[in-house]
């Protein structure tokens, strides 16, 4: 069963920007397109369109705009099988549900109810905070969104071996045929004893080349199955969020890892993943362990 690219659209700019992303992402990876409204909108009976067509106003707005999504693709890329939906429901326990059956999900930064000024929406922060399958929020500046750098970038932790995020990077180059930038950021301890004796000498060279090693093992397995992927390899000294944001400013898509936490209590983010939300110069991508 092959499972679709569901994009959350409301009728704002940014929405319409992801349904743009999704639909050549869709057909990258000869994936079907869902475009889903879901909104728990008043039921004014007795407005004159209701009465007239026998569904609340919100409704056919939400209809219209689904509709001006589809043909928007179809134009763009009818090649793509696309359906549409509108949902009565909360638009982030909807996105979740569906993402339990979806390849990815895919948002904008801001919705329409958004407050002026904020960085990140919060249908888009909360859905990549606790959704299961892959999330896409679909931002940043005008070179990163139409993906004219040929460069993915992963962002490495010290849980990512083997690990989903890094698969999804490994296939999204190799279907880009693009350049995998590969980073590790590390830092040494703030109070550190030299008495260890890997220590002495060169502790920064002791930390380095334990992140190397790391990478390294971190790589192994999807390189091997990807290897006609062109990898490039950095450990970085300093605080991961900030050598991905300078990064993220020559990159077509950047992606970093999630370990969801077994309670639903409370975001589900890290750091790192939470400030690349907000200030990346391009889409980024969410992926969760599942294991």
């Amino acid at each position: 069963m092959v499972w679709p690219l569901v994009v959350g659209v409301d009728g704002s700019e940014s929405s319409f920007q992801a349904v743009d992303w999704a639909a050549n992402e869709a057909l990258r990876r000869a994936l079907p397109l869902r475009l889903v409204y879901a909104s728990l909108w008043p039921g004014y009976e007795g407005a004159a369109l209701a009465a007239i067509l026998g569904r609340p106003d919100g409704q056919v707005l939400a209809e219209n705009i689904v509709g001006a999504a589809a043909e928007r693709v179809r134009g763009r890329t009818p090649e793509v099988n696309v359906v549409t939906d509108v949902l009565p429901e909360d638009t982030v326990s909807a996105l979740l549900r569906l993402g339990r059956h979806s390849f990815a999900l895919v948002t904008g930064s801001r919705g329409r109810g958004d407050i002026a000024g904020l960085l990140l929406g919060s249908v888009s922060l909360a859905v990549a905070a606790k959704a299961r399958c892959p999330v896409i929020v679909v931002r940043g500046d005008k070179a990163g969104l139409a993906g004219t750098h040929e460069r993915i970038t992963l962002g490495v932790g010290d849980a990512d071996v083997d690990s989903a995020a890094v698969r999804f990077a490994f296939q999204e180059a190799e279907l880009r045929d693009c350049t995998l930038d590969v980073v590790h950021a590390w830092r040494r301890p703030a109070h550190e004893t030299t008495d260890h004796p890997l220590l002495a000498g060169d502790p920064a060279r002791y930390y380095e080349d334990r992140a190397s090693a790391l990478l390294d093992e971190a790589l192994e397995a999807a390189a091997r199955d990807h290897p006609e992927v062109r990898v490039k390899r950095a450990t970085v000294e300093g605080p991961a969020r900030k050598v991905l944001l300078r990064r993220s400013a020559a990159t077509d898509l950047l992606v970093v890892g999630a370990r969801r936490r077994h309670s639903e209590i409370g975001m589900q983010l890290g750091r790192v993943a939470h400030t690349v939300l907000h200030h990346a110069s391009c889409p980024v991508a969410v992926v969760p362990q599942t294991s």
